[in-house]
């Protein structure tokens, strides 16, 4: 199946230059009105400012479309018909010719066939709490998917030793950027190690490349820290979460909808520094990706 190529994108992949993937669940399912909209142009930006190009990912009109035009991304921000389109609903989502966003699993499986090897998100799932059968496809896309995931660790809602562990049995390496524990996504600390702490962007493109060499299939998982000055200490968030997760049960939100409602409650119970962080650290995550996309193709 052909992708629709952005002229931009078209453009780096001619001059094999660095390209950085965005996923586009965060701006029609993740993140509110306006702040969702704001936020993807500004990860554009800090992309390009960085000396890559975005490849924000999604389908329109039932074509898998890599890299928006402006006119594409209010589109996705503005419509209430979206799909949340994870690796499973691609056919679906294709043949309907409906408009998707894409999570971590679908946005893995398409940047790595147009030839992108790196991708900036903010968490990826995981294993949900008080079910560890309850695995998120992100996690299995990991797993067989050779591309760089820059992320600051999984989503606070879900079980985050659970989620480290299973990273850990399917081979995923999990790298900390100027860190030694695996972020917390609003938190900084969490207590669960890295694999190993990396400083720069070369050491992670010689990792990169040796992976490459061996033919591993996995990603590579490299977490960032969110920004020291929007950090939220773990204790408070528990106590946030727990709040959240109490009105999640009474209203009987399960499934693909109980991720974007917590992140949405528990925004409402910080009085919006919930909110605040995850627009930091999706930032800074951009940052990053882009200086080892360069990194990548300077090899």
């Amino acid at each position: 199946m052909e992708f629709k190529y952005s002229r931009e994108v078209l453009d780096a992949l001619r001059a094999k230059s660095a390209i950085v993937a965005l996923e586009s669940t965060v701006i029609s399912h993740g993140l509110p009105s306006p702040q969702n909209l704001e936020t993807a142009r500004r990860l554009e930006g800090v992309v390009r400012q960085n000396g890559a190009t975005p490849a924000t990912v999604a389908i329109l009109g039932g074509r898998i479309c890599v890299g928006l035009e402006d006119e594409e991304i209010e589109r996705l921000a503005n419509s209430a018909d979206v799909a949340k389109v994870s690796r499973r609903d691609l056919a679906f989502v294709i043949a309907g010719e409906l408009d998707g966003a894409t999570t971590v699993a679908s946005t893995s499986f398409i940047a790595h066939r147009a030839g992108i090897q790196v991708f900036a998100t903010g968490g990826i799932g995981g294993v949900h709490r008080g079910s560890a059968a309850d695995v998120s496809a992100d996690l299995p896309e990991l797993a067989r998917t050779p591309i760089v995931v820059v992320c600051s660790g999984a989503k606070i809602v879900l079980d985050l030793a659970a989620t480290r562990e299973w990273l850990e049995t399917y081979g995923v390496p999990v790298l900390g950027w100027q860190c030694d524990e695996m972020p917390a996504f609003y938190s900084r600390l969490n207590g669960l190690a890295v694999d190993h702490r990396v400083e720069t962007a070369a050491e992670v493109a010689r990792i990169v490349a040796v992976r490459n060499e061996l033919n591993l299939e996995q990603a590579i998982l490299l977490t960032v820290p969110v920004p020291e000055e929007f950090e939220l200490g773990r204790m408070e968030l528990e106590a946030i979460l727990e709040e959240s997760l109490k009105k999640a049960e009474d209203k009987s939100i399960t499934g693909k909808a109980i991720t974007p409602f917590l992140l949405a409650q528990m925004s409402e119970e910080s009085a919006g520094r919930t909110l605040a962080a995850n627009i930091a650290l999706l930032q800074n995550n951009a940052r990053v990706a882009a200086e080892i996309a360069k990194e990548i193709h300077r090899g």
